[in-house]
């Protein structure tokens, strides 16, 4: 494939914006989705992912800026004339039809008489073809999900918009449907946007995540790189969980060394987002899964240059594949804590003082000026 060709079918999205009276829902934003990529717009609810998937459908009327597909301007365009297919959560199927005509529905209505092998191509694509003389209601809800996507994709739409397509179903055969999604799009190729609040989700699926909140995108990257190297505290906490200390810069080199609560902290001059001169403050993270625990009866054992920060066990929680500990430190009052379950420490248990070592390479620094808590996810969020 050319790289003309490649960009034939990109989504740009140049200055959209979308404005309710006084409420920006969608901040100016410039944003390219490359042709037969799976891109995901990510954020919690309000932060304008839904705003921007409805413009690019048709279904919201941008206030400024232009959508292109291919090259072609359909800012313009009604939504039935835009060569996009939507799947919503909540499915839309057809009662009354079984699920192969909920399929051929859009084939029907276009005045295609022969269906029949497109059908029965698409139900083998989602894995149906034994069902397609059921009803929607003989389905589960994950099988639903998977005619839904059927229904859209037999209309050879260039992209496929998918909003919140899996909230609907349990965590078990959310997961299950993650893969089957990512496997379907590989398969037929063409472009899918992605919009979810769920962050596993996102990074399961999509090559490409794009970080959203308060109507703006905070950062863009493959879901590794945004995972590694967040460039906000809003990201280093939205996706995953992130240790942020509080520090100030005591040296700054190919090295960066940072205090906080009396021990000295280092970290790549590389992996910090913010200006790093001699005595400014530093907000120094890293994922509860780089650090390991020692008891601090076996400090002497842990390897020479490594960040080390002491603290105190004040809760543990047992989670299967993983012990996940919470430590009051001078350097931080909850730091977590994730450790495999290979061979577990009987003396980490809560009143336990310890040693937090990790790998410097695995710290990142960000900016202190911003809220350490951006992004932190409270039990209202999550319902």
């Amino acid at each position: 494939m050319t790289q003309q060709q490649t960009e034939g079918g990109d989504v740009r999205l140049t200055g959209i914006s979308k404005t309710y009276g006084s409420f920006k829902a969608v901040q100016p934003l410039d944003l390219t989705v490359p042709q037969g990529s799976f891109f995901a717009l990510l954020g919690a609810s309000g932060c304008g992912k839904t705003t921007t998937l409805r413009m690019i459908a048709g279904l919201e009327e941008a206030t400024t800026g232009t959508i292109s597909l291919g090259g072609r301007d359909i800012t313009d365009l009604p939504p039935y004339k835009r060569p996009v297919n939507t799947v919503f959560q909540s499915y839309a199927l057809f009662p009354h039809l079984d699920i192969t005509e909920n399929v051929a529905f859009g084939l029907r209505r276009r005045g295609i008489k022969s269906v029949k092998k497109q059908v029965d191509d698409m139900l083998d694509l989602v894995q149906l073809g034994d069902f397609a003389k059921r009803k929607p209601h003989q389905l589960s809800g994950g099988q639903q999900q998977r005619v839904a996507v059927a229904r859209a994709l037999i209309n050879h739409p260039q992209v496929l918009l998918l909003d919140e397509p899996l909230g609907a179903l349990d965590l078990k055969l959310r997961r299950q449907m993650q893969l089957e999604l990512k496997r379907i799009q590989t398969e037929v190729g063409i472009t899918f946007i992605h919009v979810t609040h769920d962050q596993e989700e996102a990074m399961t699926m999509a090559d490409t995540v794009a970080v959203m909140n308060a109507g703006r995108v905070e950062q863009l990257g493959a879901p590794a790189d945004l995972y590694e190297n967040p460039k906000t505290t809003f990201v280093a906490n939205f996706l995953g969980t992130s240790n942020l200390i509080e520090g100030e810069i005591a040296e700054a080199g190919e090295d960066i060394l940072v205090g906080a609560g009396g021990m000295t902290l280092r970290l790549p001059a590389g992996r910090c987002q913010a200006p790093a001169a001699r005595g400014g403050k530093l907000l120094l993270g890293v994922r509860p899964e780089k650090i390991s625990l020692a008891h601090a009866d076996d400090a002497d054992s842990i390897a020479a240059g490594r960040n080390r920060v002491t603290g105190r066990i004040i809760d543990s929680s047992f989670i299967g594949v993983s012990t996940q500990y919470v430590v009051e430190s001078p350097a931080g009052k909850a730091l977590q804590v994730y450790e495999q379950n290979i061979e577990r420490d009987t003396r980490l248990t809560p009143g336990a003082e310890v040693v937090l070592h990790w790998n410097p390479a695995h710290t990142f620094g960000l900016d202190a000026a911003q809220d350490i808590d951006a992004g932190v996810e409270t039990v209202e969020d999550a319902t």
